[in-house]
């Protein structure tokens, strides 16, 4: 697809943003920077997981084996998630060294987030594991399925529930954390970009997947 070669393009745009055109927050400085790779990072995860478990759900729907090779385009978008996802925890804790003097500090949304890498992390202890098994697909996309309900419940609303000492009103209606013009517009850009990334990457995957089934196909023939 040819709109994802913009990501070329896009994400230099974000970085050259991010560090040359939005100013500095009030309150933590330079450090603030870090909210154009932490929050699009944490949204790529989001999305690769949900998208993983549509896949999943449709594949396990299709009874005319149309999506045949959709089990493995949802570990092709989880994969890509738990990168998103582990490169955002890193991130989040680089930003926790500087604002709270620690890099760790079992904040609620560390806690949640490190369990939400757990079920994934066991998915793809699963997938391992279950090897060639004939069920493997069926088995891994409804694991995905139970995966993708959890994570609005570990990224949205349990780490809602209690105090925290996460900035989440950098973006929310009560916005302790004021974002400028060119603090909002870098950010936007910056969730486009990666936004783009993310399916540019799928894309890649998916096409590696679908070479990688006709050679096998070719060699069971022979």
């Amino acid at each position: 697809m040819k709109i994802l070669k913009f990501v070329y393009v896009l994400m230099p745009i974000s970085i050259i943003l991010s560090f040359m055109w939005a100013p500095s927050a009030e309150i933590l400085g330079n450090t603030s920077r870090i909210i154009y790779f932490h929050v699009p990072l944490a949204w790529g995860g989001v999305l690769a997981f949900i998208v993983s478990g549509i896949f999943s759900i449709l594949y396990l729907s299709d009874k005319d084996k149309k999506y045949s090779m959709l089990h493995e385009k949802s570990y092709n978008s989880a994969q890509i998630g738990m990168v998103f996802t582990i490169l955002a925890t890193i991130s989040g804790s680089l930003w926790s060294k500087l604002s709270w003097g620690s890099y760790w500090n079992w904040d609620p949304r560390q806690t949640s987030i490190s369990v939400l890498l757990l079920i994934y992390v066991a998915y793809f202890s699963l997938w391992s594991a279950l090897g060639d098994n004939s069920r493997k697909g069926r088995i891994a996309s409804a694991y995905l399925i139970f995966a993708m309900i959890t994570v609005p419940f570990f990224v949205f609303i349990i780490p809602r529930m209690y105090p925290s000492l996460h900035p989440d009103p950098i973006i929310n209606t009560e916005q302790k954390l004021r974002l400028d013009f060119e603090m909002r517009i870098t950010l936007m850009v910056a969730i486009a970009s990666f936004t783009l990334l993310y399916f540019y990457l799928l894309n890649l995957l998916n096409r590696i997947t679908v070479i990688d089934y006709y050679a096998r196909d070719k060699q069971d023939e022979k």
